[in-house]
């Protein structure tokens, strides 16, 4: 399924306004708007601050997102390793690995597809 390339600062927050950080990739090799870079599918996207929980009985549970999954690019390689793309398949997950939703992405580029 082709997406949008990630680049560093393109997913912001989870869907319950946690923040997401992204580790710059070393050595940035491959920029889109000329000084933003590519990631890969090895930098790991972490969320921080989710405030999600659910309901248990009569009490709640905390269900925070802590990753961001992005999808690998079949055809679009950065070092070897798959670039990162943004499609409906990108979720955000919890600890116990469930889908929460999917992140946002209000300032990625929209440029550069890739399969």
């Amino acid at each position: 399924m082709p997406g949008l390339l990630v680049h560093i600062g393109a997913i912001t927050n989870c869907t319950h306004t946690g923040t997401v950080t992204t580790p710059p990739p070393s050595p940035p090799r491959v920029f889109v708007n000329f000084t933003q870079a590519v990631l890969t599918i090895k930098e790991i996207h972490a969320v921080a601050g989710c405030p999600f929980q659910i309901p248990v009985g009569v009490g709640t549970k905390p269900q925070p997102c802590i990753t961001v999954c992005v999808q690998p690019a079949k055809r679009v390689l950065v070092n070897g390793v798959p670039a990162a793309i943004y499609t409906p398949a990108t979720l955000c997950y919890s600890v116990e690995q469930i889908p929460q939703g999917p992140p946002n992405a209000i300032p990625i580029q929209k440029r550069v597809i890739a399969t």
